[in-house]
């Protein structure tokens, strides 16, 4: 019988970090010390990416390219980008250790997983001296998976590049790329999937795509929650996700179903 081998997963908003607030507020506040004030819909479009990347794309939507071309008189260049990274990268690792707990429903899950035989890898858009962070931290609360890659492994090809999960199959020993799942919440993970060929997977609650505290969250009525779970799904399925779950305690049933197509 064919089966998932290994399932690889996101860090921040899939397994820590409910929400993924740790790097969120620090893109809105760098903005805003360089004079441009951005929302935070804003600041989470493209997250999932590497975080120099990150800032990278956010200089290039549109209403915030104008902003910085109204208040420097230039468009932005390389040199912007790297003083801004610089000031995140030096803002988030200071709080970066706050950040770091498992979401609901992933310790037991990742339990169920692997005495199924599975193997647990990762991949994130954090770099290796943020991770040397989030790897302690979380390893410190009960979660830590059999592998983790950086876009620092992989010569600064972060998402949607799909080296990452190359690196975390070969590392695993996972025989193809039908045999992989890859489980993330934001559109970045999916690319990351779809280029590398493994099975899409979007988590939605606690997800960035989604945005809110476990709090907030928790603090919905019924039909408020089913609308936000709707939404997200929806953003997920129409960028290419073949599945969706609402928390990763949905997983290992989905697993079994990946297992049904294979051997159909």
């Amino acid at each position: 019988m064919i089966k998932i081998e290994g399932v690889i997963f996101d860090w921040a908003g899939t397994t820590v970090d409910f929400g993924c607030f740790a790097p969120v507020q620090v893109f809105v506040d760098i903005f805003k010390n360089a004079g441009i004030e951005v929302t935070m819909a804003e600041a989470r479009e493209p997250m999932g990416m590497l975080k120099i990347d990150h800032v990278r794309a956010m200089l290039s939507m549109p209403r915030i390219a104008e902003a910085w071309e109204t208040k420097y008189g230039r468009t932005a260049n390389e040199d912007d980008v790297k003083k801004l990274y610089s000031e995140f990268e030096e803002t988030l690792i200071a709080t970066l250790a706050k950040f770091t707990n498992p979401i609901p429903e992933v310790l037991t899950t990742v339990e169920t997983l692997r005495k199924q035989g599975l193997k647990i890898g990762s991949t994130t858009g954090y770099t290796k001296s943020m991770m040397d962070i989030v790897v302690s931290e979380a390893e410190k609360k009960g979660y830590a998976p059999d592998y983790y890659v950086t876009a620092d492994d992989t010569n600064s090809l972060g998402r949607p590049y799909p080296y990452m999960i190359y690196h975390n199959m070969e590392k695993l020993q996972l025989s193809a790329a039908r045999h992989v799942v890859k489980v993330g919440d934001t559109v970045s993970d999916i690319k990351e999937a779809l280029a590398a060929g493994v099975w899409a997977v979007g988590v939605v609650v606690g997800s960035s795509e989604m945005g809110l505290t476990e709090e907030e969250f928790n603090g919905l009525s019924k039909e408020e929650k089913e609308s936000k779970i709707a939404e997200v799904e929806r953003r997920f399925i129409q960028h290419g996700a073949q599945f969706t779950i609402r928390t990763m305690g949905e997983l290992p049933a989905l697993i079994e179903t990946i297992n049904e197509k294979l051997n159909a």
